[in-house]
């Protein structure tokens, strides 16, 4: 069993070719350099006794670039079954193309479904992606949603054109948690600036989860760390946003930050194992 699971992690492309949100990533955390292939990423992953989750993030109606595809994360999950599993993603602006590709990611191996609402630029409430939502939930899927600020596109004029209101929890993923209850619904990344509406949400919503990806411990909220300590410790994850920020970066800040020592275990390991259904 490995000793951390860590539930946010962005591979390189084919022949290590970094995603431009890689490169966004990158500059936005003043981080090392993105892994120069597939093989040193897992190589890293293994050497910390640690397993991860990949994605990437179909933004094609918005941006006109091709994402990753989804068969690229399950060739790496079938290729280093003990180290990663992986989510697909899909551009819920293709409609009806969406659901089918979504009906093949149990086939491929995949568990769940990653969606960056800033990026893709749409509201997780619309009920014209209702059916999408039906059809991850009837097929056992979860969503996972970046929530909050993002790294992309931020310090460029007008952040790069990215819209920050469409990742606010309540009422946008709020809504869907609601109206889709056996539906189990990742909030990826510590949801400032509306870190309370996310808090709120993992008490009021049995399927609602966080990971802590994408900052440093060193700026987790008081808020944050007593609902971990003490209202939700069994809701929050243990997530690094590789390779903007890397588990060993995480993990230092995390030391300090005030987590109890019961729950630590949780965060790193016991409530990412539950969730993705690990031996």
């Amino acid at each position: 069993m490995p000793r951390m699971i860590d539930f946010h992690i962005h591979p390189p492309g084919p022949e290590g070719v970094s995603t431009q949100e890689q490169e966004a990533m990158a500059a936005y955390f003043r981080g090392g350099k993105p892994p120069a292939s597939v093989e040193e990423m897992a190589d890293y992953y293994q050497s910390l006794d640690t397993f991860g989750v990949l994605f990437s993030i179909d933004a094609e109606t918005v941006t006109g670039r091709p994402p990753l595809a989804n068969d690229y994360i399950a060739a790496l999950v079938r290729r280093w079954p003990d180290t990663f599993t992986g989510f697909g993603t899909v551009d819920p602006w293709k409609g009806r193309a969406a659901i089918i590709e979504t009906q093949r990611l149990p086939d491929l191996g995949l568990k769940g479904l990653k969606f960056h609402p800033s990026m893709q630029a749409f509201y997780p409430n619309d009920t014209r992606f209702y059916p999408l939502w039906e059809k991850a939930q009837d097929l056992g899927l979860i969503v996972l949603f970046h929530s909050g600020t993002t790294g992309v596109g931020a310090g460029r004029p007008g952040g790069g054109g990215i819209k920050l209101g469409y990742a606010r929890p309540i009422p946008y993923m709020d809504d869907v948690a609601a109206d889709f209850p056996r539906l189990n619904i990742v909030l990826a990344h510590p949801s400032w600036p509306w870190q309370e509406e996310q808090l709120a949400m993992l008490v009021h919503k049995p399927n609602v989860y966080m990971d802590l990806s994408g900052w440093s411990p060193k700026y987790f909220s008081p808020s944050l760390v007593t609902y971990a300590n003490h209202m939700v410790p069994h809701k929050v994850m243990f997530g690094s946003d590789y390779p903007g920020i890397t588990p060993e970066r995480w993990l230092r800040d995390f030391e300090q930050a005030g987590f109890n020592d019961d729950v630590r275990q949780r965060i790193l390991h016991d409530n990412a194992a539950k969730l993705l259904g690990l031996a």
